[in-house]
C-alpha cells in the first residue's frame, strides 16, 4: 500500500495488534512507544519478516515527544497518511483518593495527546488529505465504579473525535473513533465460557478486531464515513442482563 501510518502504544496489546496489521498490509509503520524495549523488538520483528517500520520513543503526555515523533516520521518518509492515537492508560481508583497528579496523568495520556498528535499530523496531511482514528472504549457509555479519570477521557475522545472531524474536513481528513469493548490482550485461552457467553458474538475480542476495524476506517474508499464511534464489542454493550 505505500502508506505511511504513525501508532501510538504501539508496542504492546492492542496497539501491537494495530502495528502488525498495517505492516501486513504492506504499509510502513511508525512504532511509538515508551517501552523502548519491546518497540525495538517490535520493529526488529516486522522488519524481518520483510515489512518497513521503526520506532520512535514516544511519551504522548510530553508535546516535545509528540513534536519529534510527527517530524521525525516526515523526514524520515516525506509524508504521512494515518494517524492511530491508541496510546493510553487505565485509572481506576475510588474518586475519594484520586490524586490532582493522578486525574492529570490520564487525562494528558488519554485525551490531551489525541488533540496534539491530531494536530501535529494535520499539519502535514493537508497537503493531500489522510486518516485518524481515535481508540476510545465502551467506557464512554456505560461504567463500573471508580472508573472516572478513564471514562472521562474515552467520552472526551468520542467528543473530540467528531470535533476534528469537522475542522479538518475542508482537508479531506476523515476523523474517527473505534470503541473497543473486552478486547483479551492477555492469554486468551484462559478465558472461561461465561466470559465469552457475555457477548452475542460468543466470543471476547481480539487485538486483531480492532486492528480490523483501523483498516476499514482508513481504506480511502471508505472516506464517507467520518465523525462516527464504530463500536466493536462483539455486541455485549447491547445485551440485556437479568440477575438470575
Amino acid at each position: 500500500m505505500n502508506r505511511v501510518v504513525i501508532v501510538t502504544g504501539a508496542a504492546n496489546g492492542i496497539g501491537k495488534g494495530i502495528a502488525k496489521a498495517y505492516a501486513k498490509n504492506g504499509d510502513k509503520v511508525v512504532l511509538a512507544d515508551m517501552d523502548t524495549d519491546a518497540g525495538n523488538m517490535l520493529s526488529s520483528e516486522f522488519n524481518n519478516q520483510g515489512a518497513e517500520t521503526i520506532f520512535i520513543k514516544t511519551d504522548v503526555r510530553n508535546e516535545q515527544d509528540i513534536l519529534q515523533l510527527v517530524n521525525q516520521t516526515y523526514q524520515t518518509y516525506g509524508k504521512i497518511d494515518i494517524l492511530i492515537n491508541n496510546a493510553g492508560k487505565n485509572l481506576f481508583k475510588s474518586p475519594f483518593d484520586v490524586t490532582v497528579e493522578e486525574w492529570d496523568d490520564v487525562i494528558n495520556t488519554n485525551l490531551r495527546s489525541v488533540f496534539l498528535c491530531s494536530r501535529e499530523v494535520a499539519k502535514y496531511m493537508k497537503k493531500s488529505g489522510g486518516s485518524i482514528v481515535n481508540i476510545a472504549s465502551t467506557r464512554a457509555i456505560m461504567s463500573e465504579p471508580h472508573s472516572e479519570g478513564y471514562a472521562a477521557t474515552k467520552g472526551g475522545i468520542v467528543a473530540i473525535t467528531h470535533a476534528l472531524a469537522a475542522s479538518f474536513s475542508e482537508y479531506q481528513i476523515t476523523v474517527n473513533a473505534i470503541s473497543p469493548g473486552w478486547i483479551e490482550t492477555g492469554n486468551y485461552e484462559d478465558l472461561r465460557e461465561i466470559d465469552h457467553e457475555q457477548h452475542f458474538a460468543k466470543r471476547v475480542g481480539k487485538p486483531e478486531d480492532i486492528a480490523n476495524a483501523c483498516l476499514y476506517l482508513t481504506d480511502t474508499k471508505n472516506n464517507f464515513v467520518t465523525g462516527i464511534n464504530l463500536v466493536v464489542d462483539g455486541g455485549m454493550t447491547r445485551k440485556m442482563i437479568y440477575e438470575e
